[in-house]
């Protein structure tokens, strides 16, 4: 009997320990944080058609703008986009400028030691606009691994990366912003634009008399929203609220407002 009581001291103990444990992980949990300030701060950088750009208006709007506003509505509070620089969007989420990225961020290794993902939202990969007059010259990446051959990207994109590593014989042209490396293309002092799929035809449906779109992507790269390590509570929430809105229609209909119309088009400057 003795024995008995022993373990249950010890059993209840362990449970009071692991209770205790679990709500001080709930606490810290930016989920909470989010519910008790009643406002989700996303942040993003502004310039990724159509994930996120800036209207004529002043207005950011885009695919994950409106993920973000579903997201926001789910959990019942306001919203606040946040506008960051690439180059500190992760130092900037690790010391809680904002509470997640949801800013078309491809889920690599190197970012996974920084941040969490959440379960990809969309995949995408790397592919190409070359002008009309190389066309039968160009007919896929390889064939642009030569010295005499210049690349536009943009610095530090997985675009930028692909351009080095797949085509390591080639000059890379890296500007600030996506639409820089373009104009510097289109201008004729790069022979290919190298981006995510999304973007590139985007830039195609514009440009369609001057470039050709080798669309099928010589990457594979799933985008993923980041947050901060050590945080299973919020981790928990953005998968499955994921799940649910693939499941009820939601997220199609989204989708095909940005990816398969091109109404908003004339939004944009």
């Amino acid at each position: 009997m003795r024995k008995f009581f022993v373990s249950l001291l010890v059993f209840l103990f362990a449970a009071t320990f692991l209770y205790a444990a679990d709500n001080s992980l709930w606490e810290k949990s930016t989920l909470n944080q989010i519910l008790k300030r009643g406002e989700l701060r996303v942040g993003l950088e502004s310039g990724y058609k159509p994930f996120e750009m800036t209207a004529k208006n002043g207005e950011i709007i885009g695919f994950d703008v409106d993920l973000a506003k579903v997201m926001a509505k789910a959990m019942g509070v306001k919203l606040k986009i946040v506008n960051t620089a690439w180059d500190g969007i992760i130092p900037a989420l690790i010391t809680d400028k904002f509470d997640i990225i949801m800013s078309g961020m491809t889920i690599t290794q190197k970012r996974n030691l920084q941040v969490n993902f959440a379960d990809p939202y969309i995949i995408v990969g790397q592919t190409l606009l070359i002008h009309k007059k190389d066309a039968g010259k160009i007919k896929s990446y390889k064939d642009l691994n030569n010295p005499k051959y210049v690349i536009a990207s943009k610095l530090g994109t997985t675009g930028y990366f692909a351009a080095k590593k797949y085509i390591p014989k080639a000059k890379v042209n890296a500007f600030e912003t996506e639409a820089d490396a373009f104009q510097d293309f289109i201008n004729g002092k790069a022979d290919a634009f190298v981006y995510d799929l999304p973007l590139c035809a985007y830039y195609y449906s514009l440009y369609k008399d001057r470039v050709v779109f080798l669309d099928k992507p010589f990457t594979f790269e799933p985008l993923g929203w980041a947050i901060k390590k050590g945080d299973p509570d919020f981790l928990n929430w953005l998968n499955n609220f994921l799940r649910q809105i693939k499941g009820d229609g939601t997220y199609d209909r989204i989708y095909k407002k940005w990816f398969k119309s091109k109404s908003w088009h004339k939004q944009v400057q």
